[in-house]
């Protein structure tokens, strides 16, 4: 199983930029080492770039991707983060979403594809990262 955080899967969906490619080799790789998951806060990222939920879960299915709903210690474990990064200085408002992602994938205990892996080392150091 592999978590797919939301940059991977809007450039896949975008079909084209400069990570495109990138996104679209690193699926193939994991394609092999079973199931695609995201969760809820994943799915409500990308949705923005689709005109209608049919369209999304057409493109979900098509990559194989399954949409777990987040485990209620993987919640508590993004709060605690989350509440760290704030105590060390952190001040931008929207960074919750990356640490329920980071936390669900924690607490599955899948690697998680990302671009943006700084703010997942820092708060998850046993999280697996696959990124550039």
């Amino acid at each position: 199983m592999t978590f797919l955080d939301a940059n991977i899967l809007l450039n896949i969906a975008q079909g084209q930029g400069e990570w495109f490619d990138w996104s679209s080799a690193r699926l193939q790789e994991r394609r092999g080492a079973g199931a695609f998951v995201i969760n809820d806060v994943v799915y409500a990222e990308i949705s923005v770039g689709f005109a209608a939920m049919e369209r999304l879960e057409a493109f979900l299915d098509l990559l194989g991707v399954t949409l777990e709903r987040s485990p209620k210690p993987s919640l508590l474990l993004a709060a605690r983060a989350h509440l760290a990064y704030r105590r060390q200085g952190g001040t931008r408002l929207g960074v919750l979403p990356d640490f329920f992602i980071g936390a669900h994938a924690v607490h599955a205990g899948w690697p998680l594809l990302t671009r943006d892996a700084r703010r997942y080392r820092a708060y998850f150091p046993t999280l697996e990262i696959i990124a550039p």
